[in-house]
């Protein structure tokens, strides 16, 4: 597959103030975020394994019974149906991978 410019790939708003662009591989997606100040992301789980890292501003995540405040260049390892969800403090840009891929994203 050739290569893809990240602003070639479109937007798609998943949840108000969500707007993420997917790529998919055979056995994972690499998911990059632009999330509004102020916008939640609402408790849910999935069984898909989900690496979060924070690229740009503050994420307060929810994962299962714990609160992180999450700050540029942290990361979070969100376990397979594991609760979680968040809010955004200040705008962000926030990159996420799962494995196995998300059907639900493409």
């Amino acid at each position: 597959m050739p290569p893809k410019a990240l602003h070639d790939i479109p937007g798609r708003l998943t949840v108000p103030g969500h707007t993420g662009r997917f790529i998919h591989g055979e056995k994972s997606t690499l998911a990059f975020w632009e999330i509004t100040a102020g916008s939640v992301s609402p408790l849910h789980q999935h069984v898909h394994e989900q690496i979060t890292y924070i690229a740009e501003g503050t994420f307060e995540m929810q994962l299962g019974e714990e609160v992180y405040t999450l700050h540029q260049h942290d990361t979070l390892i969100i376990p397979s149906n594991t609760l979680h969800g968040g809010k955004a403090i200040t705008d962000c840009r926030i990159i996420d991978t799962f494995c196995p891929v998300r059907e639900d994203y493409r």
